[in-house]
């Protein structure tokens, strides 16, 4: 199966369980799309004591997923793509849901 995801939550619990489920999916062989849209494009910064996304995010490519990042929302936030996720378009957003058997929202 091929499942997209799209993160729009800055909130550290929700972002933390989308990854954990795309994490927990590419280990059953699926192939897992990411895209963190709005407030989500955040999630490399939401790191606390109790949620350590930034290492579930590092996990999550590790294990061959793909995060794609809104252009637009981090030049609206001042910042750039990073390590785990290139500067993507609505092109990409809408390729992943053209081609994913199911989408999550978070």
């Amino acid at each position: 199966m091929k499942l997209g995801m799209i993160i729009y939550s800055n909130d550290p619990e929700t972002v933390f369980n989308a990854f954990r489920i795309g994490v927990f999916s590419l280990g059953k062989n699926e192939v897992v799309q990411v895209f963190l849209l709005a407030k989500g494009v955040e999630s490399e910064t939401l790191d606390n004591g109790q949620f350590k996304i930034t290492e579930l995010m590092q996990e999550f490519v590790d294990q061959g997923g793909k995060i794609f990042a809104c252009g637009t929302c981090l030049k609206i936030r001042q910042s750039k793509s990073s390590n785990f996720c290139s500067m993507s378009t609505l092109d990409d957003l809408h390729t992943i849901i053209k081609h994913s058997d199911k989408v999550l929202t978070f």
